[in-house]
C-alpha cells in the first residue's frame, strides 16, 4: 500500500514536470538561502575564532590611566598577579613608541615598535629564529637592544639581522633577535604581524617620557579570563580609591560579545529567507488545489471502486511531501553549490587583498532542519487540499466533467 502510494504520487509528479518544477521554486529557493546564510554566519564566526586565537583569548589588557596623582605601578601590577596564582599565569607592561624606524635612509612607517618585559613574546606565544630575546638585564638597565620581526630582518638586511643597529626615532638599537615568520603574514607587505620591534619597556618608558605602567598586559589560565577581571577590578581600585582611571579589556568577552552579534544577525538573515519557504507552501497548497479539482473524476472512481477517505487523503499529502522533499533535496545541492562557487570568489578576494579572510561553511545541522521543514510545509500545506479530496461525494464526483 505505501508502495502503490509514492509509486502514485511520483506518476502524477513526473506527468506535470514543469510545473512541479515552478511548485517547487519557492522550497530551493529557501533551503538554498539557508544553507547559505548559516555558511556564512559558521565561516565569519570562525574567522573571529581565529583571530582572537591569534591574540590570546586568555589576555586581558590593563590600560591605567591614574587618578590624580594615584597610579599603579608595575611592581605593584606584578604584586597584584602573584598573589592570585592559581588564575594569572603571566604579566607584562607595555609601552607602544610612535617613533619613525629607519634602517640606513630607508623608512619604515608602518612599523609597530612596543616595549616588553623579558617575559612578553613567550606569554604571546612568539618563537625566535635566530639569537635571543629580551632579558631580565636588558630591562634593569635600561638596554637599546630590540627583537624584530621577520619583515624587518627580511627587508631591512636580507636575513642577517642580528648584531646590526636600526634606528627607532632618534636612538640607535642593537638587534639581537629575529622572530619566527608568523603563519598569518607570508607576504612581504607592510603592517603584517612580522612588522614589529620589541625593545625593553623600561627603554621604552625612558624614550617615550611615559609611564611603563600605564598600560599591560596579564596572561590568565584557560577559562578564567571573568574571575580575572573581577579580581583586577578590586586590587585597582583599592589602589586607586576610584572606580575610574583605568581600563580593562577581555579579549575573551570581546569575542563572545561579536559571535552574539554575528549569530544574531545570521538569525535575522535566516528568518527572512525562510519566508521562501511559507511562499512555497502556498504555492504547493495551490497547485494540489488545482491536481484535486482537475482528478475530480479519478477521484470519485477511485471511491466508487472501493477507496476508503484515508487512502485518498494519503495520495494527496504523500503528493504534496514528495513535491517539497524533492525541492529541499535540489536546494540542498545548490546551497553547496553556491556556497563552493562562493568560496572561490572569497578565495581570490583573499589572495588580492593580503588576507586570510573567511569561507561559507554549510553546517549539517542547518541542511537537515532545512530539509525537515521543507518536508513538514508540504504535509501541512497540501493536507487541506488532500482533505478536500477525500470528502468529496463520489456520485458528483463521477458527474464531474
Amino acid at each position: 500500500m505505501i508502495y502503490e502510494t509514492f509509486r502514485e504520487a511520483f506518476k502524477n509528479i513526473w506527468s506535470n514536470k514543469f510545473r512541479t518544477f515552478l511548485t517547487m521554486l519557492g522550497i530551493i529557493i529557501g533551503v538554498m538561502a539557508v544553507i547559505v546564510i548559516v555558511g556564512l554566519g559558521n565561516g565569519m564566526t570562525q574567522s573571529i575564532k581565529n583571530s582572537f586565537s591569534d591574540m590570546g583569548t586568555n589576555v586581558l589588557s590593563v590600560q591605567i590611566t591614574g587618578r590624580g596623582s594615584r597610579t599603579v605601578s608595575v611592581q605593584q601590577m606584578y604584586d597584584i598577579v602573584d598573589s592570585h596564582p592559581e588564575v594569572f599565569t603571566g604579566m607584562s607592561p607595555t609601552t607602544t613608541l610612535n617613533s619613525t624606524v629607519k634602517v640606513g635612509t630607508t623608512t619604515y612607517e608602518t612599523t609597530s615598535v612596543k616595549g616588553v618585559s623579558e617575559t612578553y613574546l613567550d606569554m604571546m606565544g612568539r618563537t625566535l629564529a635566530q639569537g635571543r630575546g629580551l632579558t631580565y638585564v636588558d630591562i634593569s638597565d635600561n638596554k637599546k637592544v630590540c627583537v624584530v620581526g621577520d619583515y624587518i630582518a627580511r627587508m631591512g638586511y636580507g636575513g642577517n639581522a642580528i648584531g646590526q643597529t636600526i634606528k627607532i626615532g632618534s636612538e640607535q638599537f642593537t638587534i639581537v633577535g629575529v622572530l619566527e615568520a608568523s603563519v598569518s603574514s607570508t607576504t612581504d607587505q607592510e603592517g603584517t604581524e612580522d612588522d614589529m620591534i620589541f625593545v625593553p619597556y623600561t627603554t621604552a618608558q625612558r624614550v617615550s617620557q611615559t609611564m611603563a605602567s600605564s598600560y599591560g598586559v596579564v596572561l590568565v589560565s584557560d577559562d578564567l579570563a571573568t574571575e580575572g577581571k573581577n579580581i583586577l577590578v578590586e586590587e585597582i581600585e583599592s589602589i586607586l580609591h576610584s572606580e575610574s582611571g583605568y581600563f580593562i579589556t577581555s579579549m575573551s568577552e570581546m569575542l563572545e560579545t561579536m559571535t552574539s552579534m554575528i549569530n544574531m544577525v545570521v538569525a535575522i538573515l535566516t528568518a527572512i529567507a525562510a519566508i521562501s519557504l511559507l511562499v512555497g507552501g502556498i504555492g504547493i497548497m495551490n497547485i494540489m488545489m488545482v491536481s484535486v479539482t482537475e482528478r475530480t473524476r479519478e477521484i470519485g472512481i477511485r471511491k466508487a471502486l472501493g477507496a476508503k477517505e484515508r487512502s485518498i487523503l494519503a495520495l494527496f499529502v504523500t503528493e504534496a511531501a514528495v513535491t517539497s522533499a524533492l525541492g529541499g533535496v535540489i536546494g540542498i545541492a545548490m546551497g553547496y553549490l553556491l556556497s563552493a562557487l562562493g568560496n572561490q570568489i572569497l578565495q581570490i578576494l583573499n589572495v588580492a587583498l593580503n588576507d586570510a579572510g573567511f569561507t561559507i561553511v554549510p553546517s549539517v545541522t542547518s541542511v537537515i532542519v532545512a530539509f525537515g521543514i521543507s518536508v513538514g510545509i508540504g504535509v501541512l500545506f497540501g493536507y487541506l487540499p488532500a482533505k478536500r479530496a477525500a470528502r468529496l461525494n463520489p456520485i458528483e464526483a463521477l458527474r464531474y466533467d
